[in-house]
């Protein structure tokens, strides 16, 4: 009998949201320090922060589609691989 863990993550729904969710938080910190410093630095206009941010939203939408595109094993079931793989040969 797989384990709770195992058949959450054989759901691809739950599997994408996982991974979602950790590229987010890796992305989402590097992020938070550029706006940080465009904030608080006295060089830089208020609103150019808000472009910042705007800007990164568009971005990491379009970069996590490519590494989605990239390693899209990591998003389908191990049984659609095996059965789309049979059905090719």
């Amino acid at each position: 009998m797989a384990s709770r863990w195992e058949r959450a993550w054989s759901n691809p729904v739950v599997r994408g949201l996982l991974l979602f969710s950790a590229f987010r938080a890796v992305y989402g910190g590097g992020i938070l320090i550029v706006t940080v410093v465009l904030a608080t630095n006295e060089a830089t206009p208020w609103w150019t922060s808000l472009l910042f941010l705007a800007c990164s939203m568009v971005f990491s939408r379009w970069l996590f589609k490519r590494l989605k595109q990239r390693w899209p094993a990591l998003f389908t079931l191990q049984n659609e691989e095996s059965e789309s793989r049979r059905q090719v040969d």
